[in-house]
């Protein structure tokens, strides 16, 4: 009898070259499937589930690859394919003995969906314009945006700077105006996350601009006693020197 070190050690080669064929042709079929999934749930990426008698199957696919298989039976898992590691021969060997019932249920499944589209009526109401909304609202931004340049023009003349901004509260809620140069970069209603009545990126919602415009003219005259307050404050400076 060989003992010990003598001993010979079974070569497993033959085993896991069997496994590995099995695994590349249930690859190559389960892809097949992905594809069709694919079709079906419109989109590269998804997941489907399917019972049988035996357990159930997943497949999970990526960009129309299997990313895997998964087979579940009396609590066990076996991942029938793989990105990480190929499956236990034993283990394979039971969820193959259920392939072809899990072939069955997909089949079954997209027979179940064949005409269910039948009859559907493409006959859609006709689509409202939004022309006179959009009209309408970028007048308004129009006159907005012709204030509040104005503001923005008077401000670089006073502060004698391209960039700045005026603030003030109006009906209780923050309004901001930044200007760059003589035109308004911003009117923001609201602080961070607010609401832009005027914006260099796009025009505000129709309802936004419904909330706030009434507010304009409150917010106008909110600059103009800031530019009386300033004026004031110049007209009591005197000069030494000057004559009165």
């Amino acid at each position: 009898m060989t003992k010990g070190t003598d001993a010979e050690v079974a070569e497993a080669d033959r085993i896991a070259g069997r496994r590995d064929e099995l695994v590349s042709r249930v690859t190559a079929h389960a892809g097949t499937i992905a594809r069709e999934l694919a079709l079906l749930q419109g989109g590269d990426y998804g997941r489907a589930a399917f019972r049988t008698d035996a357990g159930t199957w997943t497949l999970k696919y990526e960009a129309g690859d299997v990313e895997y298989l998964r087979f579940e039976a009396s609590g066990r898992e076996t991942y029938v394919v793989s990105t990480k590691r190929p499956p236990e021969p034993d283990a394979l060997a039971t969820a193959m003995a259920d392939y072809d019932a899990f072939v069955e249920a997909f089949n079954r499944h997209v027979a179940s969906l064949d005409g269910v589209l039948d009859g559907v009526s493409t006959d859609f109401p006709e689509v409202a314009s939004t022309d006179a909304v959009v009209a309408e609202r970028d007048r308004v931004v129009e006159r907005v945006r012709a204030v509040g340049d104005a503001m923005a023009g008077e401000l670089s003349r006073y502060d004698g700077t391209d960039y700045g901004t005026f603030s003030t509260t109006v009906a209780g809620t923050r309004w901001e105006l930044k200007r760059d140069g003589n035109r308004a970069s911003y009117l923001r209603v609201g602080g961070e996350g607010g609401t832009y009545l005027l914006s260099q990126y796009e025009p505000p919602s129709a309802p936004d601009l419904r909330t706030y415009v009434d507010d304009v003219p409150a917010f106008v005259e909110a600059f103009n006693e800031h530019v009386g307050a300033l004026d004031a404050d110049l007209s009591r400076i005197s000069l030494r020197g000057e004559r009165e």
